[in-house]
C-alpha cells in the first residue's frame, strides 16, 4: 500500500477503504508519512468531503491513535458534554452539579482557552490547588463517589488529530465540516461515555457563523456517534452575545457558583436546566419533563450549590476562593463603562467580546501564554435591555492600565446603544437527533 495511491483516490472522490485509513493514520502517528503528503491528502479531504461511512471509520480509527479510555469501572449511564466553544461559556460549571445532585454522572475531559474562546480547565485552575491532571483511577473514584470529574486532556487521547490539527491550521484546512467532525469525536468516542451531548455555538462568538453551518457540523457528528453506537444529540445555541454576564476565569468560575445559588442571569441559567433534563433523560432517570423539574428543585434545595463545592474541594480546590478571590490574587484595576445616549443596550460582535477579554489578559493567543485569572468583563446588562445616558454597562478588569486602555479600545468597538429595541433573540437555534437525519 502506498501513500501516494490514497492521496490520489481522495483527489478522485473516493471512498476509502478501513485498511486504508488504518494504514494512514498509523503513518500519521509514527511519522512515516511526511507532512507534504499528509497535507495534500487534508486538501483533498477540504475539498471532496468523506461519506458517512468513511468520516465514521476514520473518526473511530483516529479515536483507537490513542488511549481508550474505560468508564465501565462508573456506576450508571455516563453522558458526556461537548461545546464547540464561545464567549463566557461557562455551561459546564453550573451543568456539572446539576447532573451530578440529581443522580447523573458527569465524567469529563476538558481543554484550555485559546483565541477568543474561553476554556473550562483554565476557569477551573483559577481555584488555588485545584488539579486537573487525575490518574485515571482518581478520576473513576471521584466520578462514583461526588457524580462530577473534570480533567484535562492526557497527552495520549486521539494522538492523531493533534498532528492532523497542527497541519490543518497551516494549510488553510481547518474549515472543513469532516475535518471538524472529526476532530471533535475521536475525542468523544475515544472518552469513552455511553451517550454524548453537544452544543454547537452559532453566531458571531463561535466558529460557526450561520444556522446552516451549525447544523451541517451537527449533522455530522451526530451521524458519526450513533455509526459507532454512541447516541448523540446536537443543540444549536445562540452565541451572537456573549453568555451571562461575565467574561473572564475567576469571574465566569463565580457566575456559575450565583447560578447554582439561583442568582445567576435568566440566559445561562435556561440553557444549563435545559442542557440537564436532556442529559439526565440520555442517562435514563425520566422523562425529559421530570428530569427538568428536578434540575430546578436541584438549584431550589441548594443541593447543585453544595455539589459544586464538593466537586470542587474533592479537586483539591480551595473553595474560599470562590467566595473572596482577593484573599488569594492583587485586586485588579477596574473601568466602567457607561451608555453616551439612552436607547437599548446591544452587543455588535461576541467574538470581539472575547478578544477583548483577551487583551485584558483573561486568554491566550499561543499556548505558552499566562492567563490573570481576575482579569475580564462583567456586563451590568444584558442586550436588549433599556438602558439611560450615564449608565454601567460593562466593567472592565486587568492587572494595569495598559491592558486596561487596550481592552477598552477593542471592546468599545463590540458595544453599541440602539435607538430600536431589538428583536427578541431564541436561545436554542435547533436540535440534531438521530430522527433529523437524513
Amino acid at each position: 500500500m502506498r501513500v501516494y495511491d490514497i492521496i490520489e483516490k481522495k483527489a478522485a472522490r473516493g471512498e476509502l477503504t478501513g485498511e486504508e485509513m488504518k494504514f494512514f493514520i498509523d503513518g500519521v502517528c509514527d511519522s512515516s508519512i511526511p507532512d507534504y503528503q499528509t497535507a495534500s491528502f487534508l486538501m483533498a479531504v477540504f475539498l471532496n468531503g468523506m461519506t458517512k461511512r468513511e468520516l465514521a471509520e476514520w473518526t473511530i480509527r483516529m479515536a483507537h491513535s490513542g488511549d481508550m479510555v474505560d468508564l465501565s469501572a462508573i456506576e450508571g449511564i455516563k453522558v458526556d458534554k461537548h461545546s464547540t466553544g464561545g464567549v463566557g461559556d461557562k455551561t459546564t460549571l453550573v451543568l456539572g452539579p446539576i447532573v451530578a445532585s440529581c443522580g447523573g454522572k458527569l465524567a469529563k475531559m476538558s481543554g484550555r482557552g485559546l483565541g477568543f474562546s474561553g476554556g473550562t480547565i483554565d476557569k477551573l485552575e483559577s481555584v488555588p490547588g485545584l488539579r486537573t491532571a487525575l490518574e485515571p483511577e482518581t478520576f473513576i473514584r471521584l466520578v462514583n463517589t461526588v457524580g462530577m470529574a473534570v480533567a484535562g486532556q492526557t497527552a495520549n487521547v486521539a494522538p492523531a488529530d493533534k498532528k492532523l490539527y497542527a497541519l490543518r491550521d497551516v494549510t488553510a484546512t481547518v474549515n472543513s465540516i469532516p475535518l471538524i467532525a472529526s476532530s471533535i469525536m475521536s475525542k468523544k468516542l475515544a472518552a469513552g461515555a455511553d451517550k454524548i451531548l453537544l452544543d454547537v455555538k452559532i453566531g458571531s462568538g463561535a466558529f460557526m457563523k450561520t444556522v446552516e453551518q451549525g447544523r451541517e457540523l451537527a449533522a455530522a457528528m451526530v451521524s458519526i456517534g450513533e455509526a459507532n453506537g454512541r447516541e448523540t444529540v446536537a443543540m444549536l445555541t445562540n452565541m451572537d452575545r456573549p453568555l451571562g454576564r461575565c467574561v473572564g476565569n475567576m469571574l465566569e468560575l463565580r457566575e456559575a457558583w450565583n447560578t447554582l445559588r439561583g442568582e445567576g442571569p435568566d440566559d445561562l441559567t435556561e440553557l444549563c436546566l435545559t442542557f440537564a433534563a436532556r442529559m439526565l433523560h440520555m442517562a435514563g432517570l425520566g422523562t425529559e419533563a421530570d428530569c427538568r423539574a428536578r434540575a430546578e428543585g436541584s438549584i431550589r434545595s441548594g443541593a447543585a450549590a453544595e455539589k459544586f463545592r464538593a466537586f470542587l474541594e474533592a479537586q483539591g480546590g480551595d473553595f474560599r476562593a470562590v467566595e473572596q478571590p482577593e484573599r488569594f490574587y492583587p485586586a485588579p484595576r477596574c473601568r466602567v463603562i457607561e451608555a453616551e445616549r439612552d436607547g437599548w443596550f446591544a452587543v455588535r460582535s461576541a467574538e470581539t467580546v472575547g478578544k477583548a477579554s483577551v487583551s485584558l489578559g483573561a486568554g491566550r493567543l499561543r499556548k505558552e501564554d499566562a492567563i490573570d485569572y481576575m482579569a475580564g468583563i462583567v456586563f451590568a446588562c444584558a442586550p436588549g435591555e433599556a438602558v439611560a445616558k450615564g449608565q454601567p454597562l460593562c466593567t472592565l478588569y486587568a492587572a494595569d492600565a495598559a491592558r486596561i486602555n487596550e481592552g477598552e479600545a477593542i471592546l468599545r468597538e463590540a458595544l453599541d446603544v440602539r435607538e430600536d429595541a431589538p428583536a427578541g433573540e431564541a436561545l436554542i437555534l435547533d436540535v440534531v437527533d438521530k430522527n433529523s437525519l437524513k
